[in-house]
């Protein structure tokens, strides 16, 4: 793009973002097709809010919009490549091998949609913007141009995609314009309009300051105020599934009724425990448990979770004891209560901090309490996962709503926006949702930052934890935190700092640690001990040290595709979501494994997509996963990818000890001082600050009726 074709993008952009130009105006004359939506939509919050982009069928199993590789019919499992495609790809210079995954993206009419469109090959995961456009000369010959309307359309998508893996679910046009021009198109403003003409992507425009309330128009009345707008611009997947979590926020903290359980006393004639519903839930109740609760922190949180539909709350690991304070309480005053977390091995320590506050509980309605007068049972515990999938958590109703009462979502800063959009069209009206979870962790693998978001816009209460992560490991990470790397006291050696040369020294140290010091030292097994580095390459990532740590721990001739019984292996069957676990076997059926308390089995064609050795991890696969020891590798070839997330989520992992191997030098330093993460494009916080202005107006206008009518 030249540099004048720039400048006038920008002003363009500069222009509508004032107000003194439409977005309209932007995509000039635009062809019939689907219209640029304009956001953000009015949402009443009310239970005939859906999901996102799509029909529903029962409660909970939306259908999400389709997405480029949806639309060309992607197949999930093994598929059979038709002829044609190994034709079409050998008649276009392509590899053969590209055939598997060409059918898989595209489906079995793959031969005719890349015929029709050949940059089409763009949607196949792996494939370059410069490959596709070799395979489209090799087929199109001078008919391919860089300025052909089929490449301007794939290569828009490609960049919002290749954005949401960074977390954005939208790009600003200027943003847009320079991914474009680094793919020598000539005009992004009219390659933009083209993926929108198209129906590829979606534009939407988006207050940058959403003002005061205005007040009650009367009838007829029409405002024609002008306010500044951001444009914005997104795949329809994501960004219709941020409309549809802000639909589903509202409506929960819109149906909250504080004295019933969800569905009130007519649909729900006993709680989890046989109780009367009606009773269940009391303000005195609630009071009642919040004034028995151990901590500040934790009464702060029960009042909080007794009095609104929504609730924010945010500390360290210590801070989920409030949590379970806040569940048991539910519980024991006749409510259905349930809590999800990120990782199966975080459902298990939260499973056990639920049975330790369930047995200590102080029962607060009788009626609750079981034959024998023993405490009433834990809440349900699960994954958000497992919850999305069917396989565990809470039954669901008739509709598909989950039967709950309160739920609370641990690790809430994981939460992707789809994600985070299905599980609140899994929620009944009238529940409370609690989301819980430490703020300074790496955020969610998929695009959004749902939590951040939501406590942005400050849309409900919020309650910040006063509760400190006890011992040298928590000192340190918590003024990690704040921007300081403080040298905390360790007299039981549970913060240990090992500095070496080079990457060559940084393996040989971990595997001496892992396999000798920390057990000897420490009486912590190399079992329990986990090490995680910046990334899998490079000479101290996770492939180079797994395979010195399975040379000394397993070695084994890697039968079972480059596995042995008792490897040590990171399953991750979707983006954001790792189980550690060992190598039990393999047969036909495939890989056997043991994640924890459950038996996973990995279909041999999956296996080397989703299967990688686990004695090493990167700092977002360990996420929501503590081990009593952590090894955290720091290679001075990997300092760029330290940030003072990555130190935080990093050096959290370990409960008792943690061993630094440091190579970094002055990079670890100014990681932590650094300022926070980037701020992800999206649009939730816009929609949720949008969704509470027109809610006030809409009360504004009630109130103002309702005082005509008395006064008349």
């Amino acid at each position: 793009m030249s540099n004048e074709k720039a400048a006038e993008l920008l002003a363009a952009v500069r222009a509508v973002e004032s107000g003194e130009r439409s977005a309209t105006s932007f995509f000039t004359e635009p062809a019939a097709g689907p219209a640029p939506r304009s956001g953000p939509r009015a949402r009443p919050g009310g239970p005939e809010s859906g999901a996102a982009g799509g029909p529903t069928g029962a409660r909970g199993a939306a259908v999400p919009p389709p997405g480029r590789a949806e639309r060309s019919g992607r197949q999930d499992g093994p598929v059979t490549v038709p002829e044609g495609v190994r034709a079409l790809l050998a008649e276009g210079s392509a590899p053969e091998e590209l055939a598997r995954r060409v059918t898989e993206t595209l489906g079995e009419g793959a031969e005719s949609v890349l015929r029709a469109d050949p940059w089409q090959l763009l949607a196949v995961p792996g494939v370059l913007p410069e490959q596709a456009d070799g395979f489209a000369r090799a087929l199109l010959g001078d008919e391919a141009g860089p300025d052909d309307p089929r490449r301007a359309v794939a290569l828009v998508v490609r960049l919002l995609e290749r954005a949401a893996l960074r977390g954005d679910t939208v790009l600003t046009p200027d943003a847009l314009g320079r991914g474009l021009a680094g793919h020598a198109v000539p005009d992004p403003e009219e390659a933009v309009r083209q993926a929108v003409d198209a129906g590829a992507v979606l534009v939407f425009e988006d207050a940058l300051d959403a003002g005061p309330v205005p007040s009650a128009m009367t009838e007829g009345e029409v405002e024609e105020e002008e306010r500044p707008v951001a444009l914005l611009v997104g795949l329809d997947r994501y960004a219709l599934a941020e409309e549809s979590l802000a639909d589903g926020l509202a409506r929960v903290a819109g149906t909250f009724a504080s004295a019933e359980p969800a569905g009130g006393p007519a649909d729900s004639a006993e709680t989890a425990d046989g109780a009367p519903a009606g009773a269940a839930g009391t303000d005195d109740g609630w009071e009642a448990a919040a004034g028995s609760a151990s901590t500040s922190s934790a009464r702060e949180l029960i009042r909080a979770v007794a009095g609104s539909g929504l609730v924010t709350h945010t500390g360290g690991e210590a801070s989920r004891a409030e949590v379970a304070a806040a569940l048991v309480a539910a519980r024991a005053l006749g409510l259905r209560a349930a809590v999800l977390t990120h990782t199966d091995e975080g459902r298990e320590r939260m499973a056990r901090l639920l049975a330790e506050h369930s047995a200590s509980h102080p029962d607060t309605d009788p009626d609750s309490t079981p034959a024998g007068g023993d405490a009433a049972p834990a809440p349900d515990c699960a994954t958000v996962a497992g919850v999305l999938a069917g396989t565990d958590g809470p039954e669901r109703d008739t509709e598909g709503a989950l039967r709950v009462d309160v739920l609370a979502v641990c690790d809430a800063p994981q939460l992707d926006a789809e994600t985070a959009a299905a599980l609140l069209e899994a929620l009944p009206d009238g529940a409370r949702l609690l989301l819980s979870g430490d703020p300074g962790v790496l955020g969610a693998a998929g695009p959004g930052q749902v939590f951040g978001d939501l406590m942005a816009a400050r849309y409900c209460p919020h309650v910040a934890s006063r509760t400190p992560d006890p011992g040298p490991i928590g000192e340190l990470v918590s003024g990690i935190g704040i921007g300081e790397l403080n040298q905390v006291a360790a007299p039981g050696k549970e913060v240990v700092i090992v500095p070496v040369a080079d990457p060559g020294e940084a393996v040989h140290r971990t595997v001496q640690l892992v396999k000798d010091s920390v057990p000897r030292a420490l009486g912590v097994p190399s079992a329990e001990t986990q090490v995680i580095t910046p990334g899998h390459g490079g000479s101290a990532g996770t492939r180079a040290l797994n395979a010195a740590l399975k040379e000394q721990l397993n070695p084994g001739p890697g039968r079972f595709g480059g596995f042995d019984p008792g490897d040590r292996v990171a399953h991750s069957p979707a983006p954001g979501r790792t189980r550690i676990g060992t190598v039990s076997s393999a047969d036909a059926d495939g890989l056997q494994l043991a994640c924890g308390d459950r038996r996973v089995t990995v279909p041999p064609e999956r296996v080397p997509e989703t299967v990688r050795h686990g004695w090493a991890v990167t700092a977002h696969q360990a996420a929501g996963i503590r081990w009593p020891a952590a090894v955290v590798v720091l290679p001075g070839d990997a300092t760029e990818a330290l940030t003072r997330e990555w130190v935080y989520t990093a050096f959290g992992r370990g409960e008792r000890h943690l061993s630094v191997v440091h190579g970094a030098g002055d990079a670890l330093p100014r990681a932590v001082a650094s300022a926070a993460a980037r701020e992800r494009t999206t649009r939730l916080r816009t929609l949720l600050t949008e969704s509470a202005r027109a809610a006030e107006a809409a009360r504004a206008a009630e109130a103002t009726e309702a005082a005509e009518a008395a006064d008349g």
